[in-house]
């Protein structure tokens, strides 16, 4: 037996199902007597489908902020901006945790069930309909008004359980086959870079002679493998930033300029040759970057330390990013394996520890790597070129089938909130 899961012609506004309120505004002190520190939910902590309560930032309150702003099992916080509209219901209470006035909190009434009023504002996310909802000219926000005049699917209490409950079962067995696919990706990354790693320290015969390395992070070597300054075979170079203020250095760009924008395209690739940004000769001349030429190695010295490419054409970088420019010794492609798979924990080490990471020209300069002879250094690029074809291709199968599993999620969520389909009854 099967019942319509709800009236599709019919809406009502979200806070006519639950009462809706922001967070506090941060209070880094105490500012008036009896005033308590307590934990709070920041939009960070939301996460899809759970929340992330781990290393939450602490706060000052009055007596009266900390009870009116606690949080219960049946609870509902939305992100007011970031990422704006996810939400997650609370499977349980949270004594003592506030929530910041970059969140939302939904708690229900009239019977209305959190766990539907979360997947309503899930198919909405999706749909994409609250970036124009929320009219953003730089940040959007999803101020409490704005969420409790969200016109929402009608449902009763009884169709709001009926299809929560539906999707709770269907969502989880589509969460636990993502989550299998998740651990299989993480264990093909690592084992791709460990087959990296190996080839670029050991090369492809396996019976050489080795002894260890003078730097630790290399441990074994062939032994007749030499290891040197990279600056004894290649040329270091680095980049800036003409001065965004001036935008006549800006027009007619079209130069490549490798800037931190362009470094979530370098993972997992080995030639970049599109940049999102171009620069102009003017801005080159004005600054101390420079044209660069195609085989250059390019290093992220900074935020997300170690991702690495080389140039597929001539190109300049911003301030952000070391180059090497191969000299007749070593390989660019050899280059690029070693510095973004066998070094990636010895580069990790360099950084300061600050907030913003970073390696310091100093270390760079200090690097030393090893240096098999030329034609060995070519044997080792095609042999990990090969390798890394197999386990890319697995990749490649794993990441779609998370696309299109996390697709079949979204579409299900949409179809049962809207009424698009009947939603079965447990016997």
């Amino acid at each position: 037996m099967t019942v319509q899961a709800l009236n599709v012609e019919s809406s009502v506004p979200l806070s006519s199902l639950a009462d809706v309120v922001l967070g506090k505004m941060l209070q880094p002190h105490s500012q008036r007597d009896g005033d308590v520190e307590v934990p709070y939910l920041r939009s960070a902590s939301i996460q899809d489908s759970e929340l992330d309560l781990g290393g939450m930032k602490r706060m000052w309150a009055s007596p009266f902020e900390a009870s009116d702003l606690d949080l219960r099992a049946g609870d509902v916080v939305v992100s007011e901006g970031g990422s704006v509209g996810r939400a997650v219901v609370l499977r349980e209470d949270l004594p003592g945790v506030i929530f910041q006035n970059s969140v939302n909190r939904l708690r229900p009434r009239h019977g209305a069930d959190g766990r539907f009023l979360t997947y309503v504002l899930s198919s909405i996310r999706h749909s994409g309909y609250f970036s124009v909802y929320c009219d953003a000219v730089s940040i959007a926000h999803l101020t409490a008004e704005k969420l409790g005049r969200l016109r929402i699917p009608a449902a009763d209490s009884d169709a709001q359980q009926r299809i929560a409950d539906y999707l709770d079962r269907e969502t989880a067995k589509i969460d636990t086959l993502i989550e299998k696919q998740r651990r299989l990706l993480t264990l093909l990354v690592e084992r791709r870079q460990a087959v990296r790693k190996h080839v670029a320290l050991r090369g492809v015969d396996s019976d050489a002679r080795t002894a260890s390395a003078p730097d630790e992070w290399a441990g074994q070597l062939p032994i007749h493998w030499r290891f040197v300054p990279l600056l004894a075979v290649s040329r270091l170079g680095s980049g800036h930033t003409p001065s965004k203020s001036r935008p006549e250095l800006w027009v007619d760009a079209k130069i490549p300029w490798i800037s931190l924008r362009d470094v979530g395209a370098m993972r997992g690739i080995t030639f970049l040759s599109e940049t999102h940004t171009l620069i102009s000769e003017r801005g080159l001349a004005s600054s101390s970057a420079r044209i660069l030429p195609a085989g250059t190695v390019v290093l992220s010295r900074d935020a997300t330390i170690g991702r690495t490419a080389i140039m597929g054409r001539d190109m300049a970088t911003s301030q952000h990013f070391a180059t090497w420019t191969c000299g007749p010794e070593i390989l660019p492609e050899y280059l690029h394996l070693v510095l973004s798979d066998a070094m990636q924990d010895h580069l990790e080490s360099l950084t300061d520890g600050s907030t913003l990471r970073t390696i310091g020209m100093g270390d760079i300069c200090a690097l030393r790597v090893p240096l098999p002879p030329v034609d060995e250094q070519r044997e080792i690029v095609i042999f990990a070129r090969g390798v890394t074809a197999k386990i890319d291709t697995l990749i490649a199968k794993a990441e779609r089938f998370i696309e299109l599993a996390q697709e079949r999620r979204a579409a299900l969520i949409t179809a049962a909130v809207t009424g698009q389909i009947e939603i079965p009854t447990e016997d």
